[in-house]
């Protein structure tokens, strides 16, 4: 034990504490971080992918009622017969279209003998910087629409909803908050309109299936959660031949004792 006393210094407690800590986060919260972001992008790939194959089908199949939500069929493709509120619309503010600044019209569409659910029109580009401009109503009859189904969005932490321009604004889609803004009660999930829509603007694409790095970071964060402690071993190892070295060293070139002092280490000193 007399030769790892060294591990008990402040420097080498330091050490060891870093890097225990250094492979609980990389184990614990990066890798899974990566690889959660990596399921959920292949996941979303896939239903993009089967989304572009098959016919729309009654979005009362996939929401058949009003509290409703189909977190495994966002991006398909439905067909809603109904109306429009155009009285409850709402902007969505800072969102980006085509690679420039956008907001998006949100308004409550009532489908017939089914949910009332919120439709995203599409996009409009705001006038000097933030200004809302003119936004043409949608129709006021009975129309169909053909839409993609997408799931609620998070609220935006820190940003409240405020009215500007005579517009009730938010900074997410989040259905909750937005049911509660305008008084309406919404499906779970929203519609987003494909071109040529009555009440349609600014076409929102279908985002490109690219499944991005997030496999290969969180690989990289469990090698880094596993190299380091190695490393850590690998450290004390040599410290530990270095000093058997010098000890090794240190005995070698000692003044060879005399017979006297040999006896003196073995019996005693002699009085």
């Amino acid at each position: 034990m007399r030769r790892l006393a060294f591990l008990l210094r402040p420097g080498w407690l330091a050490l060891a504490v870093v890097v225990v800590a250094f492979t609980y986060l990389c184990l614990t919260v990066l890798a899974p971080w990566q690889l959660g972001k990596n399921s959920k992008t292949s996941r979303e790939n896939d239903q993009i992918q089967q989304s572009l194959s098959t016919a729309p089908v009654p979005v009362k199949r996939l929401l058949p009622q009003q509290d409703s939500s189909a977190p495994d069929a966002q991006w398909r493709k439905v067909m809603a017969t109904g109306h429009y509120l155009p009285d409850a619309q709402v902007l969505v503010r800072l969102r980006v279209a085509g690679g420039e600044p956008s907001l998006e019209a949100l308004v409550p569409f009532v489908v017939d003998g089914g949910p009332t659910v919120l439709v995203d029109r599409g996009y409009v580009r705001p006038e000097q910087g933030s200004r809302v401009p003119p936004i043409p109503p949608p129709p006021s009859g009975a129309v169909t629409i053909t839409a993609r189904l997408r799931d609620s969005e998070a609220p935006a932490r820190g940003k409240d909803p405020f009215t500007k321009d005579g517009v009730q604004q938010v900074y997410s889609i989040d259905i909750d908050q937005i049911a509660n803004l305008t008084g309406v009660p919404l499906a779970g999930s929203y519609l987003q309109l494909v071109d040529n829509q009555p009440g349609g603007l600014g076409v929102i694409g279908v985002p490109h299936l690219d499944a991005g790095p997030f496999l290969s970071y969180g690989i990289q964060w469990i090698s880094f959660g596993i190299v380091a402690p190695i490393l850590l071993g690998y450290f004390v190892y040599a410290e530990i031949r270095v000093r058997r070295a010098e000890k090794a060293t240190g005995d070698a070139t000692a003044a060879p004792k005399t017979v006297e002092e040999k006896l003196t280490d073995r019996y005693g000193r002699r009085r």
